[in-house]
């Protein structure tokens, strides 16, 4: 008897619900989630460094998830909402 498998999951939709941009980020806490892949964090924290130069960012923190294919965890989100701002997520690779 042979017996077939289905690697594929039931996909489930969440709805996306996108806060108002603000005006300026003259002094804002920005939050940089880099996502582990090659030159991430180096490309997030040269944004980060330009946020700040050019646009007054008061300063940024860089946020780590556990690998690229998982959105951030919840700790990552408790903490970008207690001390950021305005969040930036990228890749790299």
């Amino acid at each position: 008897m042979i017996e077939i498998l289905d690697p594929t999951v039931e996909v489930s939709a969440r709805p996306i619900t996108y806060v108002d941009r603000p005006r300026s980020l003259e002094g804002k806490r920005i939050g940089l989630i880099e996502n582990t892949k090659f030159n991430s964090d180096r490309l997030l924290a040269r944004i980060g460094d330009i946020l700040k130069a050019e646009y007054g960012a008061a300063g940024w923190t860089m946020f780590r998830k556990h690998n690229s294919s998982v959105p951030a965890h919840d700790e990552i989100i408790g903490e970008l909402s207690r001390a950021c701002d305005v969040m930036v997520a990228g890749v790299g690779d």
